[in-house]
This record gives structure tokens, sequence and C-alpha cells, in this order.
């Protein structure tokens, strides 16, 4: 949550206390520009003993709490029929209102099943902006991902407090011209990750709800981030100011036909579930499950891990739990645009963005400025951080490279991790390399996967960029 200091300044507060910390490191920038040259410029391949506050993700990374470790603790491991989870089924049930729920092994696994049962070649979907391996998944299915949100959504600095939404008229028009027999389904993304971590109003799901009604279309809920979406609601929407983030939760699902998500994001476990009302959807898609992920009682999933999904579950609409990754990047943003530094606003639901086009305008599209920035940040603070721009596309089935609505380098922030001190650190490195930006130059690829190659490619610095900034870092900081 925030409070209000005496001062009248506004800081987020951590609604809970550390029983266990994990001890981390910042190595000289000396070494820093060695690992990220031994990395290829791809942060995903740095090694955690080289990374000071690790930003990359709030992916499997989030604090778990003291009732999920035991919850672990007491679980009935079992192969087949385990108690444990029956536990997480009821969950979801009180939770999200789904009578029907499957685990897989993570987010993605989930996007692979419904590809598999829903998606044919030829097939559209129409979505309000796609995620990197959904549209993975939903291309190597022979289908195409349709983008229709709002012009406002990728106004970088904007005032809309949901720049995720869909634009319902541009939702008539794929229908009108693709027919409804060719959209496999509608897609929601809570929140859009690529375009800044912002959420959609619950008016527009609404909306978006009965266009699909009138076609006889599905719609499915991406509900990764969806206690962030219900939070953002209920500081944003006229009508859900009164209503807790538990009531905004179990509204949203209830509009859906079908819901999945990774619970590494909000249950702060490594899985995931697909779960629905509707029984003849959930037939289809149960006995794919032990094809690719496992018995219909483990999806995929450690036991333990279903276990401590089933406490995350309900934990995840607690507002301290929900508003915890909100209220500390609302303050890392504003702090950020406070300074002049280009920043993705308003502040949403996954991470601080830094909009890379304008923190380095020198650098071309063609030579990735938010893997440079990226890195050079690295290089600057031991900060891992993320590319979320051209290098995140992947080429054409011609080759050529697909260049990214925006270039956006993001700064997770994992739930109940870091505290003020360290945003207050990264503040500081993000505004001394924004002092230092013209040091900074493009990167190349030298090594290109022909998938997802923002996993595993390898870049390097044109002109030998990092050796220019370590030396400035060192002339005025020190070699720390």
């Amino acid at each position: 949550m925030s409070i209000r200091l005496s001062s009248g300044k506004e800081i987020p507060i951590e609604m809970h206390k550390a029983r266990m910390v994990q001890k981390i490191s910042l190595i000289p920038v000396d070494e820093r520009l060695k690992a990220i040259g031994e990395a290829g410029y791809n942060t995903f391949l740095l090694k955690t003993k080289d990374i000071f506050l690790d930003m990359l993700t709030d992916s499997g990374v989030n604090a778990m709490s003291d009732n999920q470790f035991a919850a672990m603790i007491k679980t009935d491991d079992a192969y087949a029929g385990s108690m444990t989870f029956y536990e997480f089924a009821d969950a979801v049930e009180d939770v999200l209102g789904y009578k029907h729920v499957m685990n897989t092994h993570q987010g993605r696994a989930a996007e692979h099943l419904l590809a598999k049962v829903f998606i044919k070649s030829g097939d559209v979907v129409p979505t309000n902006y796609h995620f990197t391996t959904t549209r993975a998944h939903i291309e190597l299915a022979g289908a195409q991902v349709l983008e229709i949100y709002y012009d406002e959504a990728l106004k970088t600095e904007s005032t809309n407090p949901f720049k995720g939404c869909i634009d319902p008229q541009k939702l008539k028009n794929v229908i009108e011209k693709y027919s409804k027999d060719k959209v496999a389904f509608v897609r929601l993304e809570a929140t859009t990750n690529l375009i800044g971590g912002q959420p959609f109003s619950m008016k527009n799901m609404k909306e978006i709800r009965q266009i699909c009604s009138e076609n006889g279309l599905m719609l499915v809920l991406d509900g990764s981030l969806i206690c962030e979406n219900a939070y953002l609601i209920s500081q944003r929407e006229k009508g859900y100011e009164n209503k807790t983030v538990a009531e905004i939760v179990k509204e949203m699902c209830g509009i859906v036909d079908l819901f999945y998500m990774s619970g590494r994001k909000n249950t702060s476990v490594r899985g995931g579930c697909i779960a629905t009302n509707n029984k003849e959807l959930f037939d289809k898609i149960r006995p794919w499950l032990p094809v690719y992920e496992g018995f219909y009682t483990y999806g995929g999933m450690s036991m333990r891990e279903v276990g401590a999904m089933a406490v995350g579950v309900r934990e995840m609409v607690d507002p301290s739990v929900a508003g915890c990754a909100v209220e500390q990047i609302k303050y890392f943003v504003n702090r950020l645009a406070e300074t002049g530094i280009p920043v993705v606003t308003p502040p949403g639901g996954l991470a601080c963005h830094l909009d890379a086009m304008k923190f380095l305008p020198h650098i071309p599209q063609s030579q990735y400025p938010a893997g440079a920035l990226a890195a050079a940040l690295y290089i600057a603070s031991g900060i891992r951080s993320m590319e979320r721009g051209t290098i995140s596309v992947d080429r054409d089935k011609e080759g050529k490279e697909i260049m990214a609505d925006i270039e956006l380098t993001r700064i997770a922030l994992p739930r109940r991790v870091y505290t003020v001190s360290h945003m207050e650190y990264a503040i500081d490195r993000i505004n001394w390399l924004y002092k230092h930006r013209d040091l900074v130059k493009g990167l190349k690829f030298v090594f290109e996967p022909p998938v997802l190659r923002f996993f595993d490619g390898r870049l390097e610095a044109v002109a030998n960029w990092g050796k220019d900034v370590t030396e400035a870092f060192k002339k005025e900081i020190g070699n720390c």
C-alpha cells in the first residue's frame, strides 16, 4: 500500500516483514563489463552471481508467504488423486468462481494447449496486445495475432488510465473482414505486458463480452496479472472505488468463457492453470493434458507447488499483496518522471518501463535501442532489466526484421522482494546513465535463434561502447 508522510510525500510501504533473507552482491564495474560481454549483451544470459538487483522479470521470482511455505511441507505428494489438488480446486472456485480447473507447468503450457485445441490454420486471434510466447504458439498453429488496441496504447507518455483496452470498433471490423468462423477466440491480457503493464477497464471488458456474445465467439482471459488489473480498476474506474480486489477479480472472471494464468506472477509459485465453468470447453482440453503436461491432478507441477499455489490464489486478492508491486511501480515511475527520464505513464501493474527510443534517440531501431539500454543499465548499476522491443519480436517468414511498435526497457518489481532504498539506488543510476546516454551505441546479432530469440540470442556492442560507459563510470563514481 501507499502511505502519506507528514511532509505530504507518498511512499510505498511494505505490509510484511522479512523473516528470511538472501544475500546479494554488487561486483565492480570492470567485472560487470566482462560479464555482459560474456553474456552476449543479453541480460537473460547473465549469471545471478554477477547481478545486484535482479529486475529482469516478476515471473517465478516473487517472495512466497510463510503460509505458502507451510503448505509445501504438508502437501499430499501423490502422483494421482492428491488431496492437495482438490484444495487448489476449492481455492480457484472460491476466489475465481470456476468449477473446472487443471494445472499446467506454467503459463506458456496453457497457451500451448489452447492453441492445440482451439486454433486451426488460417484463423485469427484478436487481442489487446500480444505476449511473446502467446504469439509464438498462435503462429506455430498457423494463425495470426491481430492487435486491436486504441491508438493511445502506444503513446508512452499519457494520462489515459486504461491503455490496455480493446477497441470495440476494431473488433467489429475484424469480425466483418475475416468472418466469425475464422476468429478462434478473442483474448484479453491483464495487464498488457509489452506496452507497459497497462490495464483494461471493466467497462471495456463488458463491451467486448457483448460483441463476443452477439457473434458466438469465445472470450479468453490471460489472468497472469489479474490482481494488478483489478487493483488499478479499484483506483481508477468510476463505480469500483468501493469494491474490493476480490470482488473485482471474481466479476472479471465471470465475464469470460475461459481463463488461464501463469501462477509465477500473482500466486508467486512456479506453475499455471486453465479454468472455466464451461464443461464442454474443459472436456476438449482435458485429454491433451496428460500428453503434454502430466496427470490431471498435477498437470506438470510438483504437488508442493500446487499446495503453495492454492494458498497463493487466496492471498493474491489481499490488497496488500495485489497492490504491493503496483504501489512500488508508481513510486518508481513518478520519481523518474520528476527527473525528466522518459518513462511509460501512467504507471502500470508489472514494471517500470523506460522509453528507449526517447532515452537513446541517436540509436536506430535496427540496432536495438531497448536491448542496448538494458545492457548499459547493467554496466552502470548491476541491475538486470529486460529488453521489450524489436529483439523481442522474431523475424518474419522471409527473414526480414519486424520493428516493434515501441522500444521499452522493462525494470520489473518482483512482489515483496525489493525496498524503497533499492528503488532509490536504481533511480540514481538511471539518472547517471541518462546524463551519459551519448556514450551508448547500438547492438548487432552474432547468434540469432529462429524463434523467441530474445531468450538465447547473442549480440555485440557497436564500436565497443561498453568500454566507454565503464571508463566514464569509473572516472566519476569509481570501480564499484
